[in-house]
């Protein structure tokens, strides 16, 4: 017996959209401690697909072949730095642990605090207090903030540890995009035709524009900016080159450049009386400076053309969020928005009313209503 059915059955479309929200609700649940790793995958994979192409016609078309020689490049760029942080950190904290609990090691006498206005011999009274009471005296100053500073490192500590994770996933999710990647973008390009026909399709089109820009334009000139400067760093002898040369990386993802590194190191070699080198450094910090005014635009105009402050913000914005994953993560979220949100807007054609016309008709309007 077939029962006709009139108009909307709108039971069936609420629990049929309970269903759904439920189904993808668990979906994220069940997948969220992967998101991070799959996202900062698919944006490597994104912005160094043309040359894992390259690779696979030079290795004799062996997919396999590019994959591993790929993998190999990522561990080199992400793996490696990361050990090597980590070993300069556990090596180079032994020698300043001794040297602070030695007997040699003495509190400065601050003499410049006197010279001070208003507040300068009360400071050096308090100071000089401290150091003739002994570690006693300055363990009771400092015992409120000892619980905040350790809680600050444990948060960090996680931090590091979550990045790590992240990390390992990204290496394995990229292996797993470079070996099947036509299939994952047709998927996707499939599910974005579904949704929204041409106009869904010309979408991820110009999302993966927007992060190759992105990629090339603000990680590449990082780490070449970085590379060069640590270069020079080691050449000058400046000491702990390799931690110098990782924070000058990091220096260069959140657009600070890498003078913030460079410039105290020149300092410090004019200080101790190395002129010579001073003055080599100095010469290579001007051109390594100088690079990404020259680098940064020609790259980013490779994938798309974003303006500078959207990069900035993202990459910033991205740090606060998602930590340091979110120096990669946040500017490309935002230039993807950028993006869409251009093609959405150029659908229509741009007002070219005289805006002291259209005021006036507004107030036209509004006086007709009341």
């Amino acid at each position: 017996m077939k029962i006709a059915q009139k108009g909307w059955d709108f039971p069936q479309i609420i629990f049929s959209l309970l269903f759904i929200t439920l189904l993808i609700v668990a979906c994220v649940w069940v997948v969220q401690p992967f998101i991070l790793g799959f996202a900062w995958a698919s944006m490597v994979v994104i912005a160094s697909w043309p040359l894992m192409i390259k690779f696979q016609s030079w290795l004799w078309g062996r997919r396999s072949l590019a994959v591993i020689a790929m993998t190999l490049i990522l561990i080199l760029l992400f793996i490696i730095p990361v050990a090597i942080l980590v070993n300069s950190l556990i090596e180079n904290s032994g020698p300043v642990v001794a040297w602070v609990t030695s007997k040699q090691f003495q509190l400065p006498d601050m003499h410049w605090m006197r010279s001070i206005p208003l507040v300068g011999r009360k400071l050096y009274s308090g100071w000089h207090h401290l150091v003739q009471g002994g570690g006693s005296a300055m363990l009771t100053q400092i015992q409120p903030y000892i619980g905040r500073t350790s809680g600050f490192l444990f948060a960090q500590a996680g931090h590091f540890g979550r990045f790590m994770l992240h990390l390992g996933l990204m290496l394995l999710f990229s292996v797993l995009l470079f070996w099947r990647g036509e299939q994952v973008a047709q998927g996707i390009r499939h599910f974005a035709f579904r949704l929204a026909s041409r106009r869904g399709d010309a979408a991820v089109l110009l999302a993966g524009q927007a992060i190759r820009a992105v990629a090339l334009g603000v990680v590449v000139t990082a780490l070449v900016q970085g590379v060069l400067g640590g270069i020079g760093l080691a050449i000058c002898g400046i000491p702990y080159a390799t931690i110098l040369t990782v924070l000058m990386i990091l220096s260069c993802l959140v657009q600070l450049g890498p003078l913030l590194v460079l410039i105290p190191a020149i300092i410090w070699l004019y200080w101790s009386g190395d002129t010579t080198w001073g003055t080599v450094l100095l010469i290579w910090s001007c051109v390594v400076g100088t690079l990404d005014n020259v680098l940064r635009p020609m790259l980013i105009r490779m994938g798309a053309d974003l303006p500078m402050i959207l990069i900035l913000s993202g990459v910033i914005g991205g740090l606060v969020a998602f930590g340091m994953i979110g120096l990669f993560i946040g500017p490309v979220v935002l230039a993807v928005s950028y993006r869409l949100m251009l093609v959405w807007m150029h659908d229509a054609p741009a007002p070219h009313d005289d805006p002291l016309e259209v005021v006036e008709e507004l107030a036209e309007i509004e006086h007709e209503l009341k």
